[in-house]
């Protein structure tokens, strides 16, 4: 879980997560919103796909990029508990 803080922690993947939960995009689609290079975009997403919130699916020559729904429920799950005092 500290992979997925770590990696929310940066602005530009949460904007990242941000777009993914309106639409699945390619790398190029993502780059395209952003001023910087598409290298940077690209080790951006590695580091959301490390940390397990963002999947991908290769079609063709592209690389789809969607959020992972399930990493973000267990993130939520823990601060509930967190404020509920559970253990």
């Amino acid at each position: 879980m500290g992979d997925a803080w770590n990696a929310m922690s940066d602005p530009t993947r949460r904007k990242i997560l941000e777009m993914l939960k309106e639409q699945d995009l390619n790398a190029g689609e993502i780059a395209n919103r952003f001023n910087m290079t598409k290298p940077s975009i690209s080790h951006h997403l590695s580091i959301l796909k490390q940390a397990d919130l963002v999947e991908s699916k290769k079609i063709g020559q592209n690389v789809i990029y969607s959020i992972n729904t399930s990493v973000f429920e267990d993130l939520l799950s823990f601060i509930l508990k967190l404020s509920k005092g559970e253990d």
